[in-house]
């Protein structure tokens, strides 16, 4: 058997019952250099896998029921971003497997597929994970000094630069954030750090390339190491902030836990319109950083904070009570409830994680079965009616989770009911 330092943890997912166990029972896993740590036949089983297990690697069918194979890659990569997406599929689907293309898909698998065909891909996706965690914990060494550019975006950070001569923007230029004078992103500065174990900061300048490498995955942006701390600052539009943001500061403390065994802590602060409001940036991020638990790890945004109501168990009231409102909205996801709120859905996940005791999806799942429940009951809805007034389009789907959840199906349900109380009337 070959050695690996590391088994990387893996799921799997085909409506096809019999390929999938065949993929569980006959790839010789640990051989080759994974884990396999469960299995799915349908895209909603197979979120809620990555949600509990959090994989290094999900091998899926890309029609998968319930939720696409393109869904579920996108959900997988805004709950857990450092997942790598394998697609299994028929030659047909290859354009439709295109549009998935920016959600961690490391390979692409045909069907039929031989036990020998998927050892060997296999074999080539471990090589690409190893190199992805190698160049995270790549240590780069420390330079006598700093590079120019990393020392005029230290300057546009933590010096003042209210003045209103276009220096500031001229700094920007130079240090690489802007393409040219007349372009005019956003700014958002982050700060990142490594605790130890009693929460002090132990960061070691190498960790400024691998923030840097993940960062440029989903914005443009430069960092620089100050003081313990890896400060970062990403340019670009509200819109590629609202879709990427969040998912870096996770990948952050993701890679840092799984790849380097360390804590990490992030602080992320608003956007602003000018280079010349960084130094007013760098302090909010450094407050968020500071806010809060020092020994939890994970991303703090400075707009999570203010108000107080913002915050722990009043927020995860909030969040229940807006389910309550909107559970029947089909759309209703982890991102669509944080906007809502105006929060983070970093921050609100872990908010309800920790004083509701559950995920986010199971959380929306029991509530939609306790409501089909209470209408199943006491009204007389057709099933195909139920399912819509509980957020779901498809009924299949729908009685799938309520036979998951509630250990029946909603028509032996009415009739074990309908049973019940016309026993009860003779």
């Amino acid at each position: 058997m070959t050695a690996f330092h590391t088994l990387y943890t893996v799921i799997v997912a085909d409506d096809e019952d019999e390929l999938r166990e065949s993929m569980c029972t006959m790839i010789p896993w640990q051989e080759l250099g994974f884990r396999l740590v469960g299995s799915a036949s349908n895209g909603l089983d197979a979120l809620q896998l990555v949600e509990k297990h959090e994989p290094d690697l999900l091998l899926t069918d890309i029609r998968m029921p319930f939720i696409s194979g393109i869904e579920l890659a996108r959900q997988v990569r805004e709950m857990r971003p450092m997942t790598n997406i394998a697609f299994l599929s028929g030659y047909d689907d290859f354009e439709y497997a295109q549009q998935a293309i920016q959600y961690n898909i490391i390979s692409y698998m045909l069907k039929p597929l031989t036990v020998k065909g998927l050892g060997d891909e296999l074999r080539m996706i471990r090589q690409k994970i190893d190199a992805q965690f190698s160049m995270f914990r790549q240590a780069v060494p420390q330079r006598e000094g700093q590079a120019p550019q990393t020392n005029e975006l230290m300057s546009l950070v933590l010096d003042d630069y209210s003045d209103l001569d276009g220096k500031a923007e001229a700094c920007a230029v130079r240090c690489g954030l802007l393409p040219d004078v007349n372009d005019r992103p956003c700014y958002t500065v982050i700060v990142s750090v490594l605790l130890k174990g009693d929460g002090s900061f132990d960061t070691p300048v190498s960790f400024t390339s691998s923030v840097d490498q993940l960062i440029s995955k989903y914005l443009r942006g430069a960092s620089f190491f100050s003081l313990n701390k890896v400060v970062s600052v990403l340019a670009g539009s509200p819109a590629d902030f609202g879709e990427c943001l969040y998912i870096l500061a996770d990948e952050i403390t993701q890679m840092s836990d799984r790849v380097l065994d360390r804590r990490c802590r992030v602080g992320v602060s608003r956007m602003s319109n000018t280079p010349a409001a960084l130094r007013d940036a760098y302090r909010e991020a450094m407050e968020a950083l500071l806010q809060g638990d020092r020994e939890e790890t994970g991303a703090q945004f400075i707009g999570d904070l203010e108000p107080a109501v913002k915050g722990g168990e009043l927020l995860c009231k909030r969040a229940l009570e807006a389910l309550e409102q909107h559970y029947m909205d089909p759309d209703l996801s982890l991102v669509s409830l944080s906007g809502m709120l105006d929060v983070s859905p970093n921050h609100l996940s872990s908010c309800i994680k920790k004083y509701a005791g559950e995920t986010f999806i199971n959380t929306l799942i029991q509530k939609r079965m306790e409501a089909a429940r209470e209408l199943l009951a006491n009204s007389s809805l057709k099933v195909r009616e139920v399912a819509e007034r509980c957020g779901y389009t498809d009924q299949h789907y729908f009685s799938y989770c309520f036979k998951k959840y509630c250990g029946e199906s909603p028509n032996s349900m009415r009739r074990r009911l309908d049973g019940e109380r016309a026993g009860e009337a003779l």
